[in-house]
């Protein structure tokens, strides 16, 4: 029986890390003897994160570009260097069969020294709109697996397959999980509950914004579970009681969304899947801080398909009392936006990227 060997790279948040321990999982039910490796960068959470889902990882130096001129960028070619050159190293000595990408600083050099080395590489962009390193990867690419149609103008259209992007697969069915849910968190199931979602190192314009309508938001009869993020913690455990439950991170997601009736939540790409299958109504509050504003462009993706509300963090001082308030009174739009958010879920989307990665080894 052949013996196949996969490297994985995703790193920096979540949103990329995720994805690919998902594939890894659903490449492992295929082929149970196959070997793993995960690249990532040095002192990013992927380097704990991995580890923790049973899998090795090596760090390689590298780090984006800022916006404004810094130490960091006058850096950069010399990380670049280092870490094309470590990514070749790794290549040589592991001999992966395919590379697969989920996005992340460290997949630039992997997937490029992997093309250049004739090793086939998999893309999977997580956004309507790819960043700009994707873009150059996907020339070499043999196939890149998308979760938004209409990538075409982007990437060479014979190597593009829908697919979806890959999410927890404990999600697919949180239905039943309600009570358990609401006692994991000691709440109480007579109340609606709000879950509040900043992405893995949290999101310091809605913190700013749940800080300041938390009186208003709890005199509606509300309960809150408000994930700060790992950089924030400490300014907001504070605001911990009965009815708010603060936390840095979320271990159990399906408790999370099986215990919340509203959510609000920044639109990075693996956010946006999950909450498809979750199925309930949300509010987008998306980064501006994010290359190409691709998480505004992933939450207006929704809400074309009358799926979600967005709100800008410009509108936020103005709107976003009547705009909650509203959704909140209104159980029939509640109906509607989950109806139609669910519409758009692709529940199988792991499995069909890794339908792609078997394609390539055969």
């Amino acid at each position: 029986m052949t013996k196949y060997k996969f490297i994985l790279s995703g790193g920096g948040t979540g949103g990329h890390i995720y994805p690919a321990i998902a594939i890894a999982n659903e490449l492992k039910l295929q082929y149970p003897n196959a070997e793993f490796l995960f690249v990532g960068a040095k002192d990013k959470m992927e380097m704990q994160k991995v580890p923790q889902a049973g899998y090795h990882i090596k760090g390689l130096w590298i780090a984006g570009l800022q916006r404004k001129l810094t130490f960091q960028n006058a850096m950069f070619p010399f990380k670049l260097m280092s870490s094309l050159l470590q990514s070749r190293k790794i290549i040589k000595d592991f001999k992966p069969n395919v590379v697969i990408g989920t996005g992340g600083f460290a997949s630039g050099p992997l997937l490029q020294m992997a093309g250049s080395a004739g090793i086939p590489t998999v893309i999977q962009e997580q956004n309507s709109f790819p960043g700009i390193t994707n873009k150059l990867l996907s020339k070499k690419a043999s196939a890149i697996c998308v979760a938004y149609k209409n990538l075409e103008r982007f990437f060479p259209v014979d190597k593009i397959v829908l697919t979806g992007n890959p999410v927890r697969q404990d999600l697919i069915d949180i239905d039943g999980k309600r009570a358990e849910a609401i006692g994991f968190y000691n709440l109480d199931s007579n109340k609606k509950t709000l879950l509040i979602l900043g992405g893995s190192l949290g999101a310091r314009r809605v913190n700013q914004l749940i800080e300041k309508e938390l009186p208003n938001i709890l005199s509606q009869n509300i309960q809150v579970i408000w994930q700060c993020g790992k950089l924030y913690f400490e300014d907001y455990k504070k605001y911990n009681q009965p009815n708010v439950k603060v936390v840095d991170f979320i271990e159990r997601m399906d408790f999370v969304y099986a215990a919340a009736d509203i959510i609000i939540s920044r639109a990075g790409a693996s956010s946006v899947s999950e909450l498809c299958i979750v199925g309930k109504p949300v509010i987008f509050i998306p980064s501006p801080n994010v290359a190409e504003d691709h998480q505004t462009k992933n939450a207006q993706a929704v809400v074309n398909q009358k799926g979600a509300v967005l709100l800008k963090e410009s509108e936020l001082n103005s709107e976003f009392s009547i705009v909650f308030e509203a959704l909140l009174k209104d159980e029939g739009k509640q109906k509607l936006l989950s109806e139609n958010i669910k519409r758009l879920a692709m529940p199988g989307a792991t499995k069909a990227i890794v339908e792609e990665i078997i394609k390539l080894i055969k």
